[in-house]
């Protein structure tokens, strides 16, 4: 009588990367290390209509040894904009929420719901705050930021060329990565923000007072000397 065996986390990556060989993710490239499997490399290029068009993106996807059964953890190496640099990020689909992994989601669905997310403004443990100015100076600078990672360029080396050419075709000097404002989350939960609005307002309204009351009483002493 067989035996029905549960995948092997190798077995399944395996499976997982002739799928995306066969049906690529759009905006995203993925890599296993040689030398590890359960370590896999990724690429997302920035897509149109947004501040991150014209940057790419290099992260990591580190696997249990039990997946699919458990989630990877999830990180971004590239200063973003949108995710603080390698953190590891709170997300549906990474090991912070094991009760809401589902076994049959494959690496595809994990790096298609990266990209989705990346192009939210959810907050979430691991994420940060930035302007759209600020990410798109990110997007310029992640060219030469990922060029100097050796990995990259060992996995990646198509996705190297074509950097390569952009910078030749641009022909200037990146400017300086700035690093953004970072709001830190303190829960791994999707949090608002009309708490620190109006905490921001109460503080403007309390020194706008505060200099009313200033200048009327240098106003009476000004006239108090005055009638002197």
């Amino acid at each position: 009588m067989p035996i029905n065996r549960k995948p092997t986390a190798a077995s399944r990556l395996k499976q997982d990367y002739m799928r995306l060989k066969r049906d690529p993710v759009p905006y995203i490239s993925a890599e296993p290390l040689p030398s590890n499997i359960l370590e896999w490399h990724f690429v997302v290029k920035g897509p149109e209509d947004t501040p991150y068009l014209g940057g790419y993106y290099h992260g990591k996807l580190l696997f249990p040894r039990d997946f699919p059964f458990r989630p990877p953890a999830i990180y971004i190496l590239t200063p973003n904009g949108r995710f603080k640099p390698n953190t590891r990020l709170c997300l549906s689909i990474s090991d912070f929420h094991p009760d809401s992994w589902n076994p049959a989601w494959s690496v595809a669905t994990i790096l298609t719901g990266l990209l989705s997310f990346m192009l939210e403004s959810t907050p979430t443990l691991g994420s940060i705050d930035s302007t759209s100015y600020e990410k798109e100076r990110f997007a310029r600078n992640s060219l030469t930021f990922n060029l100097r990672n050796e990995i990259f360029k060992e996995l990646f080396p198509e996705v190297c060329a074509e950097i390569e050419e952009v910078i030749r075709e641009r022909g200037d000097a990146p400017e300086e990565t700035q690093a953004a404002p970072v709001h830190h989350q303190p829960l791994c939960v999707n949090q608002g923000t009309q708490g620190g609005t109006w905490g921001s307002l109460g503080t403007n309204v309390i020194v706008i007072l505060v200099l009313a009351i200033f200048a009327l009483i240098v106003n009476y002493i000004l006239k108090s000397m005055g009638q002197d």
